[in-house]
């Protein structure tokens, strides 16, 4: 730290007590001055020899025939008046970066400038600043710190301003030009990568980070700080990168860790300054800086102490930018009243629905741009998608959910978005699961979510023997599962050399084909298809035949899943082994291609209904 040693006289101040401060001398004191609750018995002389309102205020006093002097508001208080009454007796005064400001200060107030006396105080405090302090990195920061408690002063002095300028400059440095010292907790980590290399201090020339500024800086005061970084985002020599990691050290420095104390009454003002003003401060470019993790961890706090809407649409839109890098620990935000959800799940489909416009955008601009090979949000699209579906499993728990809101966050990507279905599977099975009361309609809008092609082999299984899915819903998935298993068989047929004169007309546009049509087919006897328990009553056979099983329907559905598996199977055969009997085929009930079956075809519908 910077010093300058003032005067060479030893100091003869005395205290009396902690309110009176007197010179000891042989000559009398003539003269009061009150400053504060501190009395000072001083001279006349020295010091009306270096302040002019000194001389001004004597002079009054002896007109009114006043016993002292009273000066209220003093800038830096009674100990930088000490100060400059030391100096005005010749006494040895030091200066340093924690003094010096409130003494210019008090020598502006007492008017000691050099009209009066050659060489004043206002002078050598001046030389000082200039010449030691704002070329240093640590005094300069420590100056301003100290600036606060003599406003409005340093402010009109342009102390403040002096000082801003002197550290923005300094970040703006090249990194191998730093020389001074700083405040860089990785340092000591990479001084210890060095000494287990076995290599020594003096021989490894340790680089200065980029970011090296930013924990110095963090010390400072809201405002301050604000004013701080402006300045170093002005000189435009600080990359985005640097800009967010400043912001989100001076975060974490500040904010409590804990709910209780981030919305208490004694601190919730200055954290919503705080926040807002990270929030303003945050690079103009909003794809670069700060993480997604952070911001999402910025909004959350933001919440909690209440900022302004526009600091809220802010972070919403940089979230929006970088949903693809975000976690679903990091979107879980819980909700505040009057929601009754555990989480705010509005506000997550706000971002993703920003998102979507972003992505728009971008296709539009690429068009017209005539990029022809341009790939929507380069990957990015396949990323959100898994992370809602993954953030709909989570959400799905929630008793208090609404199916609209879970569909419409769904329906908030676009298909192909979503390659694979097992994601919003698992999120739909949950769903269910946590939601047993749905209606049948409603069960049949939430599955209608999914497209059981798009299933991999271990959620179809699963899905298969899912009692909690609706029982259309398990007949499409085991169809799709032969179908797929039907078009891979044909498929190796014709990469067989020795079967090639058998496969030759079992191409991949037929096999498609053929399931379209099995598909179609299957669809109109699914439509026939009502299982109702009255019509299990009516129904005596089922009921003599099923007595051991008759306590629910959902008992009977793997055996139907079974018997639907194998017919078809059995279907799905046929069609391979013998296209020409694909007519006649697919105008069959499912219930007759049951193994086993030996009901005529005159019987009834009834009947056909309970064996699928």
């Amino acid at each position: 730290m910077k010093f300058m040693k003032l005067g060479s006289k030893p100091d003869a101040f005395q205290a009396d007590g902690r309110c009176v401060r007197h010179v000891t001398s042989d000559l009398p004191t003539d003269v009061t001055i009150n400053v504060g609750e501190v009395k000072f018995y001083l001279h006349k002389f020295p010091l009306l020899s270096k302040s002019r309102h000194l001389q001004e205020l004597v002079l009054k006093a002896s007109e009114e025939c006043c016993d002292g002097i009273n000066m209220v508001d003093f800038p830096g208080g009674p100990k930088a008046f000490e100060i400059c009454a030391k100096f005005c007796y010749g006494m040895t005064v030091t200066l340093n970066a924690y003094s010096v400001v409130a003494a210019r200060c008090a020598a502006e107030y007492l008017g000691m400038t050099e009209d009066v006396d050659r060489g004043n105080l206002i002078f050598k405090i001046e030389v000082f600043l200039n010449s030691s302090i704002f070329r240093s990195w640590k005094d300069s920061i420590i100056v301003l710190q100290t600036t606060k408690s003599v406003l409005p002063w340093s402010e009109n002095l342009k102390i403040v301003g002096r000082c801003i300028d002197s550290i923005a400059s300094k970040t703006s440095v090249d990194p191998a030009n730093v020389t001074w010292s700083y405040t860089y907790n990785r340092k000591l980590s990479a001084c210890g990568k060095v000494a287990t290399e076995g290599m020594k201090f003096r021989e490894k020339i340790v680089s200065v980070p980029n970011d090296w500024w930013i924990e110095d800086i963090c010390e400072l005061d809201i405002d301050l700080y604000k004013r701080v970084l402006t300045a170093v985002k002005s000189k435009g020599r600080m990359d985005g990168v640097a800009i967010g990691e400043a912001l989100k050290t001076f975060a974490v420095r500040w904010l409590p860790d804990s709910v209780d104390a981030l919305v208490s009454d004694v601190h919730s003002w200055r954290n919503k300054l705080l926040v807002e003003t990270v929030v303003c401060l945050l690079p103009s470019d909003k794809s670069v800086g700060c993480s997604c993790s952070f911001l999402l961890k910025l909004l959350k706090v933001a919440i909690l102490v209440g900022v302004d809407d526009s600091s809220k649409e802010d972070l919403l839109n940089r979230i929006s930018l970088k949903l693809h890098e975000a976690s679903v620990k990091d979107l879980l935000i819980p909700a505040r009243p009057p929601q009754t959800t555990l989480y705010d799940v509005e506000i997550f489909l706000s971002i993703a629905n920003q998102y979507m416009m972003h992505i728009q955008d971008l296709y539009v601009a690429k068009n017209e741009t005539g990029c022809t090979d341009f790939v929507l949000g380069h990957g990015s699209l396949l990323s959100v998608g898994k992370l809602i579906d993954e953030y709909l499993e989570e959400i799905a728990c929630d008793p208090n959910l609404s199916l609209a809101v879970f569909i419409d966050l769904s329906r908030s990507i676009p298909e192909f978005a979503r390659p694979i279905h097992d994601g919003l599977y698992k999120a739909i099975d949950m769903y269910l699961k946590k939601h047993p009361s749905l209606t049948k309609d409603e069960r049949k809008n939430l599955c209608g979510l999914m497209d059981v092609k798009k299933l991999t082999m271990d959620a179809s299984i699963h899905a298969a023997q899912n009692e909690r899915l609706p029982l259309r819903v398990v007949v499409q998935v085991l169809f799709f599962e032969q179908v797929r298993a039907t078009t891979a068989g044909a498929q190796s047929l014709n990469n067989n050399p020795c079967g090639a004169s058998h496969s030759t007309t079992n191409t991949d546009e037929e096999s498609e084909k053929t399931a379209a049509e099995v598909c179609k087919s299957l669809d109109q006897q699914m439509s026939q298809v009502k299982i109702t328990r009255d019509e299990f009553q009516k129904n005596g056979k089922l009921a003599k035949s099923n007595s051991k099983n008759s306590n629910s329907d959902v008992q009977l559905l793997p055996s139907r899943s079974r018997k639907i598996f194998d017919k078809l199977w059995g279907f799905g055969k046929g069609h391979v082994e013998n296209r020409s009997s694909e007519t006649s085929t697919s105008s069959q009930s499912p219930t007759s291609m049951v193994p086993g079956d030996t009901k005529s075809s005159g019987s009834s519908s009834r009947n056909r209904r309970f064996l699928v």
